[in-house]
Formats: C-alpha cells, sequence, structure tokens
C-alpha cells in the first residue's frame, strides 16, 4: 500500500453560504463548518498542506459580487493558516488558476475536498482532478447542497447531496466522513473506494430482493 500525498482543497466557504442568499440547506451548514474546520485543523497537524479556493464574480452579481460582505471567506477558513490561496470564476477550481502547477510542485497525487457546493464547484473540481490524474476524496459531511426549481423541475438539497454523493462515489472520488478521512490520515491510508460495476449489481440485487 502507498502513502497519499495528499492535499485538502476547501472550496468557497464564503458567507455567502451561510449568511447571504444562498443558504445551504443540506447537511446543516453548522455542521459541515464545523467539519471544515476539524478536517483543517487535523491536516495541519498530520503536515498535509491545505489550499483555500475562493470564487468571486462581477460587482453586478447578486451572488459572490466582488467586494460584497457574501463572497467573503466565512472566518472558520479565514482566519485558519493555509497553504495556498486560489481565485476563480468558474466552477472547477483548476480552470484559470495556477492549481494543478502548486500541486505538481508539491508532488501531491490526492486531493480530498471539501466545501461548497457538492454538485456545483465540488463536483466539478473533482471531476477535473480525476481526468488529471489525481486520486481524488469527498468528505460528504463537510460540504453541502441548496434546493432548485427550474424548467427540469425540483429537487431537494437532501436528494441533491445524496445523489452526488452516490454517483461521484461510484467512479470519481472516496466518499467519506471528516471522521472516517481524519484516520486515514493518521493511518497513511487510502479511503474504500467503489467503481461502476460494482456499484450498479449492488443496486440490482437491492431491487431484486426489495
Amino acid at each position: 500500500m502507498t502513502t497519499p500525498r495528499r492535499a485538502l482543497i476547501v472550496i468557497d466557504v464564503q458567507n455567502e453560504y451561510v449568511t447571504g442568499d444562498l443558504p445551504i440547506e443540506y447537511p446543516d451548514v453548522q455542521t459541515s463548518l464545523a467539519n471544515i474546520g476539524r478536517a483543517m485543523d487535523a491536516a495541519r497537524a498530520a503536515g498535509v498542506p491545505a489550499v483555500v479556493v475562493q470564487n468571486f464574480a462581477p460587482a453586478t452579481s447578486p451572488l459572490f459580487a466582488r467586494g460584497s460582505d457574501g463572497a467573503e471567506l466565512h472566518p472558520l477558513v479565514g482566519t485558519r493558516a493555509r497553504d495556498h490561496y486560489v481565485e476563480k470564476s468558474l466552477p472547477s477550481a483548476f480552470t484559470g488558476t495556477d492549481l494543478a502547477d502548486w500541486l505538481a510542485a508539491q508532488q501531491i497525487d490526492t486531493l480530498t475536498v471539501v466545501g461548497y457546493m457538492t454538485h456545483n464547484c465540488d463536483a466539478s473540481t473533482i471531476n477535473h482532478a480525476l481526468h488529471m490524474g489525481f486520486a481524488v476524496e469527498f468528505l460528504h459531511d463537510a460540504t453541502g447542497s441548496v434546493p432548485y426549481e427550474n424548467s427540469a423541475g425540483f429537487a431537494s438539497a437532501q436528494d441533491i447531496h445524496r445523489v452526488f454523493s452516490v454517483v461521484l462515489q461510484s467512479r470519481f472520488a472516496a466518499v467519506a466522513s471528516t471522521e472516517q478521512w481524519i484516520a486515514a490520515v493518521k493511518g497513511g491510508s487510502p479511503l474504500e473506494r467503489s467503481n461502476i460495476y460494482a456499484s450498479n449489481q449492488k443496486a440490482r440485487a437491492s431491487q431484486a430482493a426489495a
């Protein structure tokens, strides 16, 4: 077993998701914030570098407008030490940033993603990372989703978070709790992964048994 060379990627933990106009609904935002802090503290203690990512939109935007309170980092992240900072304007933390170059310089092979939102910037960054050859981990209780309704229908925050977590575990990332990840970091071990075939076979067996 090869010990993962991890970096913790803390995505868009900004006021907009806590006290602003895009409040995280599931999991409870105070729970996810506490777990993000725990993950950052555990990473610091274990020598795992932390990258803080911050999203900005133009000043006229209703969300994440540069210069607004909503766009500022939440104090839980803003007051903690970090090893690198990335500013972005698109969902993936890799697009238009120096993240890939910095990770290569640190010889990182495994990314642990926390922050907001599960289905948007987290999923985009995870998919991008997989295509670049990284192993990826996703802490399902250190993130969250919001509900949506549009011409395609309605989805609750809980449904969005649950479905994205299941799909990510099927191919794109090892999905685990913060507690499981801290134990893996302390043990120098990778997290359990699944795949499309195993995930589908298990679902078919469950359906057949119902």
